[in-house]
């Protein structure tokens, strides 16, 4: 029978070890950690995130700043927002919460973000650093993913890896992070997408399957061998009668039948999501200590 990897558990570890290291911050008189987390217009979903990334700040005794702009704020003036962000020396890191307006350029808005203050990993100069394996802020999600292999001592060297998925926030980080060589990491990978011909034929061979489609249930029993080990990225809303709310969370792996034939799998809910947010705090204490960039 699988062993479950439990997120919540690990994001929880994390967190108190970060609270403990908050608390030896204070002692000493110095200045305590400062994420700022910015929010254009109010996506229901982005409200959420942002919510609990603030409350997770408050937790382990970081400060955190929540900017809040109108949905019909220019893009001339979130970039003088985030001017001021880059400018600011009391805070350490801070995100910009996507997706944003259609009338504002994602892509520019990323490349203003201070490298050293990117603490999502999303600026080229750290997606660059991190292919190099260089010191750097790694994004959130993967960075979740290498920790919980690495706390449940997940064996990864020369095994053979198959990340479904070729997204800048999850699988091509992926990717380049397993064939890395660290430990978690050290895999043969191939990175297979929605024009992968016969991908039943990658994942049957596969020992570690990373799945981040957002295709409820894409991934069934049929497709994985025994004991393979199992990440389930993908989280989707759908309607259910059988909850209070109206609906249930599913991730991209058919879950029970998968489980059946895994060594190891990531539930959804309360797998890879509550690392997200653990990742992100980590990497913030590392930009108020000046780890990355000297």
């Amino acid at each position: 029978m699988a062993t479950i990897i439990d997120g919540k558990l690990i994001s929880q570890q994390i967190q108190e070890e970060l609270t403990i290291e908050v608390n030896a911050i204070k002692a000493n008189g110095s200045k305590l950690p400062h994420l700022a987390a910015v929010l254009v217009g109010n996506d229901g979903a982005s409200e959420t995130y942002v919510g609990a990334k603030v409350k997770a700040c408050e937790k382990v005794g970081f400060k955190s700043t929540m900017v809040r702009l109108a949905a019909d704020t220019t893009e001339k003036e979130l970039l003088f927002i985030i001017e001021g962000l880059n400018n600011d020396p009391d805070i350490d890191g801070y995100i910009v919460q996507l997706p944003l307006p259609k009338h504002i350029d994602e892509q520019k808005i990323m490349m203003a973000i201070a490298p050293e203050k990117d603490v999502d990993g999303f600026h080229p100069q750290n997606v660059g650093r991190m292919a190099l394996n260089l010191p750097t802020y790694l994004p959130a999600t993967p960075f979740g993913i290498m920790q919980l292999l690495e706390r449940y001592k997940i064996d990864t060297v020369g095994k053979y890896c198959v990340v479904i998925g070729r997204s800048h926030i999850v699988g091509s980080p992926m990717s380049i992070l397993m064939a890395r060589n660290t430990n978690p990491g050290n895999c043969t990978v191939t990175m297979c997408h929605s024009k992968t011909a016969d991908l039943k034929a990658f994942t049957l061979k596969a020992d570690i399957i990373i799945v981040a489609l957002g295709k409820p249930e894409f991934l069934t029993a049929d497709m994985v061998k025994d004991g393979v080990v199992v990440i389930d990225v993908g989280i989707t809303r759908v309607a259910s009668t059988q909850t209070k709310s109206g609906f249930k969370l599913l991730g991209d792996v058919k879950y029970d039948e998968v489980a059946a034939k895994s060594s190891f799998i990531t539930p959804v809910p309360g797998g890879v999501g509550p690392m997200t947010i653990a990742s992100l705090l980590v990497n913030t204490l590392k930009s108020s200590r000046k780890e990355v960039y000297k």
